[in-house]
């Protein structure tokens, strides 16, 4: 099948020239390629023509999963008729197993399973292993281990009119794939049989399938809404449907069988070493564990942390590494699929970084005896096994650093004209000896003609005791940083915007991600100590949230210019001559950015909050309890309201509210036990 791409737009500024570009690369063999594009650029759009010109299965990955949302609703509104899919990780509760020596407190693995979250991930699978035109975007998850993709297609199920098999036949299929049987609420991922008719609701879509079956065989196919039951419109050709397991990792019998012999061996060694060690608590604390998730295994084909025996089920070595989202794409496609690491300047640090944080987890557990040396091989990929899996990579990011940089060997294609017109602000360097009353002085101009400042300063305490000081100096200010909860920075940006304040503090959070066309200068505190708050990336970021105002203005307090600033001055120096070279030659007026302010995700009113799309405001009531003012069992009613209202945020993708209820619940059990 081809990439259909669906727009108003047609590729604009230098947009025509970096997907020219990127596709040459790639057609001439580049492994790596950057693309450098300056915010507002159209870098989502570029990427879609690319895998639209080249027909190419491709994998997103960005670095959070509200950024893999959004260019998931941007990627599904540009190839709608085309499998663009969300893979990311089972999001509504997830605590990972461990164990803290120190307190001798064991936490055991908790995860609720999202249900929409978990039909993509298993949609985005499917669609790899039956199509060839996908787009999967994922977050950083997607190097964690899923199981061998050839494994995963033997449990293909193929069903056409005329096959020869009987309801009961199809049924043992079906409980193998771990389909739940269930006549009463038929649910995805199950299965109900009613006389000679079998119905399926696949666990990775939005409609099921009714089943008619003859003396021997299946006589008819018809998929219908598994709410209303209503046939819809879908065709059935001759090949019939495929359905895929309810799990991304399974275990059958044999496997079990084939591995059991191995697994009790190293069990009976690592007993025997504990107690070598006189470690006797650790010694039947193993025994006792294993032995359980064996019994567990036998029975039922699953059991809590199967994931940490996969070395065994995968036919694995000690040390070689697991199975992931890429080696579908390999299954499936060979080397004929494109990688797109989004903002790879924070998302490609997250891939390296992720094996080593993994590590010191798993191996307290091994060491304290709750798991078997084999778990330590169920883990997150290191930085050059994700790399030797992917065929060609391109970067995309406004900054990327230079570990991109030099992986591309030259390969790097610029996009720096905004179709706006606006160019990115000019930059003065200032004496940091007065900073403060210099800044106090920008402030006063700029309040008085309804503009805004953004200043960043290198410390939490500082950028509190600043706000504390312009307040007494007569300035609307305000701070803004980790420890401010989520949901009220964005009420605080979008103060800013309504004019009820006039100056913004902050730290690392005014680097990226913020646009306020309002703010006329940004004004950077100790630009010259060397470090990650002040380093060529992190200095173009902040500079950059000047670039959506024409009067944007840049001062930077220094007593000498470092290496960092002056990379990244001559940076914004030469996309600003970029720019204005290009609207000199197109006759563009740059024009300030007028953007209507985005609704809240949290409304405040005198009485409550009314948080949105959840339809009462009891929740929001429960939010500012004291876990210790409800009774036992107003708690537990109260707890599982909370589950259904995160499940319900997680899946419209609101994980910021999702994340304040997830604690809240954590609170009220706690309080519980």
């Amino acid at each position: 099948m081809q990439f259909t791409l669906k727009s108003n737009f047609q590729p604009s500024g230098d947009q025509p020239e970096a997907i020219k570009s990127l596709e040459s690369g790639i057609q001439n063999g580049a492994r790596d390629q950057v693309l450098l594009g300056v915010t507002g650029s159209g870098k989502t759009f570029t990427m879609a023509n690319v895998i639209k010109d080249l027909n190419m299965p491709t994998l997103i990955i960005s670095h959070n999963k509200t950024l893999a949302g959004q260019l998931y609703q941007e990627m599904r509104d540009f190839f709608p008729d085309n499998a663009v899919s969300y893979f990311v990780s089972y999001y509504d509760y997830y605590q990972p197993e461990a164990y803290m020596p120190s307190s001798d407190t064991y936490i055991e693995k908790e995860a609720t399973i999202n249900e929409r979250i978990d039909k993509l991930r298993l949609q985005s699978t499917t669609n790899i292993m039956t199509r060839n035109d996908v787009i999967v975007v994922a977050s950083v998850s997607c190097i964690y281990n899923i199981g061998d993709p050839k494994e995963y297609g033997k449990y293909e199920l193929p069903i056409f009119v005329g096959l020869k098999t009987g309801w009961k036949d199809l049924a043992t299929k079906l409980i193998d794939m771990q389909y739940d049987r269930s006549d009463y609420e038929f649910s995805r991922g199950s299965f109900r049989v009613r006389g000679y008719t079998m119905d399926i609701y696949p666990a990775y879509q939005d409609i099921a399938y009714r089943l008619e079956f003859g003396i021997d065989d299946v006589t008819s196919i018809t998929p219908f809404d598994p709410v209303s039951g209503k046939s819809v419109d879908e065709k059935i050709g001759k090949e019939g449907i495929v359905i895929f397991p309810t799990k991304l990792y399974l275990v059958n019998q044999e496997r079990y069988q084939n591995s059991e012999a191995q697994i009790r061996s190293d069990l009976e060694k690592e007993v025997n070493a504990l107690k070598a060690k006189n470690k006797l608590v650790e010694a039947q604390r193993l025994m006792q564990r294993t032995n359980y998730d064996l019994e567990t295994l036998k029975e039922l084909g699953s059991v809590n942390g199967i994931e940490n025996y996969s070395r065994y089920f995968d036919g694995r070595k000690s040390g070689e590494r697991p199975f992931c989202l890429p080696d579908f794409f390999s299954h499936a496609y060979g080397n004929e699929w494109l990688c797109i690491i989004d903002e790879s300047h924070m998302t490609v640090p997250q891939i390296r970084g992720m094996f080593n944080g993994d590590q010191a987890r798993k191996r307290t557990l091994i060491d304290y005896g709750f798991r078997l040396e084999a778990a330590i091989d169920n883990r997150p990929l290191k930085w050059n096994e994700f790399y030797d899996l992917i065929p060609r990579t391109v970067y995309v990011s406004a900054t990327p650093n230079e570990f991109e940089l030099d992986k591309s060997e030259g390969h790097i294609v610029e996009q720096l004209v905004r179709p706006t017109g606006i160019v990115d602000p000019e930059i003065e360097i200032r004496p940091s000896k007065n900073e403060i009353e210099d800044v106090i002085k920008e402030i006063k101009v700029r309040a008085a003609k309804d503009e805004r400042v953004l200043v960043t300063t290198l410390t939490k305490k500082t950028a509190e005791d600043l706000a504390g000081y312009l307040t007494e100096q007569g300035i609307r200010a305000k701070y803004l940083h980790s420890d401010v909860k989520t949901l009220e920075r964005t009420d605080i940006l979008d103060s800013l915007r309504k004019n009820e304040f006039d100056c913004l503090i902050g730290v690392n959070l005014l680097r990226e991600g913020l646009d306020l066309p309002e703010v006329t200068l940004v004004a950077i505190l100790d630009a010259d100590r060397e470090g990650f708050l002040r380093s060529r990336v992190s200095l173009i970021q902040t500079m950059g949230r000047a670039a959506r105002n024409i009067k944007g203005e840049v001062i930077l307090y220094a007593e000498t210019i470092t290496g960092s600033m002056k990379a990244a001055i001559e940076e914004i120096r030469r996309r600003r001559d970029y720019q204005l070279e290009y609207n000199k030659k197109n006759n563009i007026d740059p024009a300030t950015i007028i953007k209507p302010l985005r609704e809240k995700i949290i409304e405040n009113d005198a009485e409550d909050l009314a948080w949105q799309g959840l339809g009462d405001k009891s929740t929001s009531t429960l939010m500012k309890l004291n876990a210790e003012s409800l009774t036992p069992t107003d708690r537990e009613k109260w707890i599982k309201k909370l589950e259904r209202d995160m499940k319900k945020l997680a899946g419209d993708m609101q994980f910021e509210m999702a994340i304040q209820v997830r604690d809240k619940i954590r609170e009220l059990k706690e309080e519980n036990t």
